[in-house]
């Protein structure tokens, strides 16, 4: 899913295009996209874009008759910057949104459907579908800590709360963690100052360095590369390569669509977090550290007659 960083140069590149521009049409091509019945959608055409903001993980564009079209997308929705008039073609193209120079197109590679597209009167209405968070770049030291230790989550889970934080997910939740040097599963209030302090400045830094890093690709260009996996990335996505600080192998935590990647030595002490379903299976088995889990690859390679991930003939 878009996070900060990818959101923040999609709205950056949003603006140069479209602010001051006639929104003429808007093409909706999936049932599933629209959330909202009131006001119609149509009510935004004939009318020029004003504003462009992020709310969390939204991209919200604001219209000269105080309409806002609020845009979530989900974890493959995409946006691209196209002719006037492009065809939206399924089943990946969602909507078209027809400005006096160009079209704004929106996508998705997926099958489940999850963008929506809310359309809602004021500055009331967008705040009703704001979750909340703190906005990282807005807050000191002592807010971020009182936010924080507001309730005694895991450190994975409640950067990834977007009624605790805006605009992170779990591909920058990784990289932060991984700068600071702690645990995905250490819990909040369990926290000295001083790992709360690294903390906070892992996340101002690793998400300024990454809005930095992909304003550079986009060099000015509609940003069509958007992606949770990104090369350069110190843990997330490179589950079983070298960590870039020790050169110990990754590993994860799997649960449900998603997963935690971490650095072992770097972040747990050489322990190894238990994966839910393989915890399951293993029970007291379960190894505790790296060196254990490879031994009990191998052993189970042997067992099952494959060698190298392929089966002996």
């Amino acid at each position: 899913m878009p996070e900060l960083p990818d959101i923040s140069i999609y709205v950056e590149a949003l603006e140069k295009r479209i602010l001051g521009q006639t929104l003429e049409q808007v093409r909706i091509v999936s049932p599933f996209l629209l959330r909202t019945a009131a006001p119609p959608v149509a009510i935004v055409e004939g009318h020029r874009a004003r504003e462009v903001r992020r709310v969390g993980k939204r991209i919200a564009i604001g219209m000269d008759n105080e309409i806002w079209l609020v845009l979530h997308l989900m974890i493959a929705g995409r946006l691209h910057w196209k002719k006037r008039g492009v065809r939206v073609s399924a089943p990946r193209g969602l909507a078209a949104f027809d400005f006096s120079d160009g079209t704004l197109l929106w996508t998705e590679a997926s099958s489940k459907k999850r963008a929506s597209l809310h359309v809602v009167e004021g500055v009331q209405g967008l705040a009703a579908l704001d979750p909340g968070g703190m906005e990282i770049f807005s807050a000191d030291l002592p807010a971020f800590a009182r936010t924080l230790r507001a309730a005694n989550h895991t450190l994975k889970r409640a950067l990834t709360d977007p009624r605790l934080f805006s605009g992170i997910g779990n591909a920058y939740s990784d990289e932060i963690l991984f700068a600071a040097r702690l645990s995905p599963l250490a819990l909040t209030q369990k926290l000295n100052p001083e790992e709360v302090e690294r903390l906070f400045d892992a996340t101002r830094t690793m998400l300024t360095q990454w809005t930095d890093r992909l304003r550079r690709e986009a060099a000015g260009s509609f940003p069509e590369r958007v992606t949770a996996f990104r090369e350069g990335m110190a843990v997330h996505g490179r589950y079983k390569e070298s960590c870039p600080r020790c050169g110990s192998k990754i590993q994860r935590i799997r649960y449900a669509a998603n997963e935690t990647n971490y650095c072992p030595s770097c972040q747990t002490g050489g322990r190894l977090l238990a994966d839910r379903s393989l915890s399951r299976l293993l029970r007291e088995d379960w190894p505790r550290t790296p060196e254990e889990l490879e031994l009990l690859t191998k052993e189970t390679a042997q067992a099952s007659g494959t060698t190298f991930g392929r089966r002996q003939i």
